[in-house]
């Protein structure tokens, strides 16, 4: 149609090119669209026209100017869309007239199209030279961003760039991490699979394959890309190819239908409704344009009278092919003459679908993106009324100039262009849902806002239907998920994706799912079972509830009271022989520190704490060399009263009772003052072990000083040796009851035990290193008072016919 100003457009009606052999006799002629009818194509042809007559009929709108068009088939072919270039950058009229310059008569001021990014980029190197701007409505490569290669390249729908993040986005949303991709073998799918492969990397999916194809490669290709779709693990397969492209491969699929597959769409073929009669791509979710509303479009597109159809072979070859009819006198191809009984109303068709009107508005919004820029151009604003000069020799690179400043709103849907020529990236989610009458129907269920911060362009807002009707998202991993508690071990060969996972050693734990590591706990912590957590080790001493320490107690308490028992007799029967034989002053001393012996046991049992550990080693040490005293001095009398009786020896004055006594306090100050300087110097102090075991605190009294505290033991050693050794050189004494005898014994019992308490104390680890101590503690002095006064007590209280002096000097 002509006008004032012409806008060309470029748009997909026919898939095929008839094929002409051309020589160089003949005039190449003009190349014929063949193939099947795209009713979708002549839907976004019919809405370039109607959004034409829109503005024409406009006051507000370039008032007085009427709008032309140049609008063209591409056939989905490069060279069409090179020569429909070549024809909207020079006019319909013959290029050069005998003597006078190039004719500009029907030059395009701005172009829409073309519907693919291979088409487009070649419509734009030709026409980007003349200044001339192109506004896409469906060219979505990344590439045509390149200001350097595509100056006058507009668009009205967003980049593939922001698509590919949506798409990498929205496979991470739902945990996908191992997926398939097919593209198209095109400018568009190349680098818009580039593009999501690229995201995909960063958002951590792996992809087990890519696969890119064409709608006229062979079909053993198109079979080999079925095939690799059938054999792959992966679940979910991303699909950034054309319409037209995905068709034939869906048809392949189709003869064989593969295991169930989730498909993720592009925005160009996911809301194409010729492609929804695949019931296998049932579940399928995609990015779209948002859908509009343009009211009276519809009316306008089943607007069509028979003659308006006749007197246009496009609707005519629209109206035959919808209709299965010929609108001619000779039928053809089996098909009936059309009787005017055809209803447009009730046509079920791509051209007639429009309660999804996505593309179509990009399309409309091209349109009304031009109007505007040119208005700017054209038109200027007097007393407060709109006038436009139709007359004026309006160049393209002054709409292309406009074109960026354009900033609008029609039908809700806002339209400016960034410094690329690009829109704002807004999409909506859609899923392919199973109506009850098993009808896939389009279901918008949410939207990705590029402009929102990151993490929260999505709002998904209804729910979701899957692969086979699942309700429930499917699964597309290489591996499972690594629980917390283990960590991920890539598998030789393979992607990040394809992993082990291997528990974590021991102290060591991961908190978190698909952990590449674990790390230690903190010293005072061990891991659960699940190796999930950390929790405080184990407190381990020797605690008054525990059985060990209860049965040590009784030992240690009965121990003390039969001390006491024997302490009592001996008072009892403190006059007779067997109590003043053998200084009976030494024995309630020696029974004392027994006492005491036995009790000191105690100070081992219970959590350590600053005080106790003082006191138990030096307890111990100091009430064993009291004990051990004492029965040194028994022994020195007894070697001392057998010397006495021999004729002039005078022995027994120089070791009296005071010589004794002294004897024994010596002995123990020694003693004393070890401990002082131990005390004083490095005393013992608790301590937290955290290197006996791994997973539990040992709570035990430190040394401080092992020099003081093997100091203590030593001299509590020599003394025993010390008093063993008299004691054997007295054990033959003629004595009807010979106490040496007892005190070897007992030595000998006291001696055993504490040099097997040294290796045992060593080696044993934990709280059974206090229990050993005890053990010795208890052994050693059940020994002392067995030996030396339960003899001696049986007579007392069992056998007093025997407590005489005759007895114990052996006379008869």
């Amino acid at each position: 149609m002509d006008g004032d100003f012409i806008i060309g457009g470029a748009f997909v009606i026919h898939y095929q090119v008839h094929t002409v052999l051309n020589n160089d006799t003949t005039k190449p002629g003009v190349a014929r669209c063949t193939g099947s009818f795209y009713g979708r194509g002549l839907r976004f042809l019919r809405a370039m026209i109607f959004a034409i007559e829109e503005i024409n009929n406009s006051t507000k709108l370039l008032p007085g100017i009427k709008l032309g068009y140049r609008l063209y088939d591409s056939c989905g072919s490069v060279a069409v869309a090179v020569h429909t270039a070549f024809q909207l950058s020079n006019g319909q009229d013959p290029v050069f007239y005998k003597d006078s310059n190039c004719s500009h008569t029907g030059v395009a001021m701005a172009v829409v199209g073309d519907s693919g990014s291979t088409r487009t980029i070649s419509m734009s190197r030709i026409m980007g030279p003349f200044n001339i701007p192109q506004v896409s409505h469906f060219s979505t490569c990344a590439c045509l961003s390149d200001k350097q290669q595509f100056p006058t390249f507009f668009r009205t729908i967003p980049s593939d760039q922001f698509q590919a993040d949506a798409l990498a986005k929205l496979v991470k949303h739902f945990g996908w991490t191992w997926i398939g991709a097919v593209h198209s073998d095109s400018d568009y799918g190349i680098n818009g699979i580039a593009s999501f492969v690229q995201a995909a990397m960063r958002e951590g999916i792996c992809v087990e394959y890519i696969e890119s194809f064409f709608r006229t490669d062979r079909l053993s290709k198109i079979q080999r890309v079925a095939d690799v779709i059938r054999r792959s693990t992966a679940m979910v397969v991303v699909a950034f190819t054309a319409d037209s492209d995905l068709k034939v491969l869906l048809e392949e699929l189709a003869r064989d239908p593969p295991p169930p597959r989730q498909w993720i769409g592009s925005e160009s073929w996911v809301t194409d409704p010729l492609l929804m009669s695949f019931s296998f791509c049932a579940g399928a979710i995609g990015l779209a344009i948002p859908q509009a509303v343009i009211p009276g479009l519809r009316d306008f597109l089943l607007d069509l009278t028979p003659a308006e159809v006749a007197a246009s072979p496009l609707l005519t070859e629209f109206w035959e092919d919808a209709f299965n009819c010929s609108l001619t006198k000779t039928t053809y191809l089996n098909k009936r003459e059309c009787d005017g009984t055809e209803d447009i109303k009730t046509l079920k068709s791509p051209y007639t679908e429009t309660s999804q009107l996505r593309i179509t508005n990009m399309i409309y919004q091209a349109v009304y993106a031009i109007a505007h820029a040119s208005h700017n151009a054209a038109c200027h604003e007097k007393n407060a009324t709109i006038q436009c000069d139709k007359h004026i020799r309006l160049e393209p690179k002054q709409v292309f100039i406009e074109l960026k400043k354009v900033n609008f709103s029609k039908n809700g849907y806002r339209v400016s262009f960034d410094t690329n020529g690009d829109p704002v990236a807004f999409y909506e989610l859609v899923n392919w849902q199973k109506s009850d009458k098993g009808v896939i129907k389009l279901v918008t269920v949410g939207y990705y806002d590029a402009s929102l911060p990151n993490g929260k362009e999505f709002y998904i807002n209804k729910n979701l239907t899957w692969v086979e009707g699942r309700t429930e998202v499917p699964a597309s991993v290489c591996s499972e998920r690594c629980p917390a508690g283990t960590r991920k071990v890539l598998q030789k060969g393979k992607p990040i994706c394809c992993y082990d996972c291997i528990p974590c050693p021991e102290g060591e734990i991961s908190n978190t799912t698909d952990s590449p590591d674990c790390f230690p706990c903190p010293r005072e912590y061990w891991p659960n079972a699940k190796k999930d957590a950390c929790f405080p080790k184990p407190m381990e001493f020797l605690a008054y509830d525990e059985i060990l320490s209860i049965i040590l107690a009784a030992f240690s308490v009965s121990g003390a009271c039969l001390t006491i028992i024997a302490a009592l007799v001996f008072f009892r029967h403190r006059t007779t022989p067997i109590v003043r034989a053998n200084n009976s002053e030494l024995s309630f001393l020696l029974l004392f520190s027994l006492t005491l012996c036995f009790l000191c046991s105690l100070t081992f049992i219970g959590a350590p704490s600053k005080l106790s550990c003082m006191l138990r080693h030096t307890a111990f040490g100091i009430t064993f060399v009291l004990c051990i005293s004492c029965v040194l001095g028994k022994t020195i009398v007894v070697l001392m009263a057998f010397k006495a009786t021999f004729p002039g020896n005078n022995v027994m004055k120089w070791f009296g009772p005071p010589q004794q006594r002294m004897t024994v306090v010596f002995l123990t100050f020694l003693q004393v003052l070890i401990c002082t300087v131990w005390l004083v110097v490095s005393p013992p102090f608790p301590m937290e072990n955290l290197t006996i075991y791994k997973e539990k605190i040992i709570l035990e009294c430190a040394l401080g000083s092992a020099v003081g505290f093997w100091a203590v033991l030593g001299y509590i050693g020599l003394l025993a040796v010390f008093c063993f050794v008299l004691a054997v050189l007295a054990r033959k004494l003629p004595d009807n009851f010979n106490e040496a005898k007892m005190i070897t014994f007992s030595m000998l019992i006291f001696c055993a035990v504490w040099i097997t308490f040294i290796p045992a104390y060593v080696s044993s680890p934990g709280k059974y290193t206090v229990a050993v101590e005890i053990f010795a503690i208890l052994a050693s002095s059940f020994g002392l008072i067995l030996c030396i006064f339960a003899p001696k007590c049986f007579i007392l209280l069992f056998l007093p016919d025997k407590n005489t002096k005759n007895y114990l000097m052996n006379k008869k």
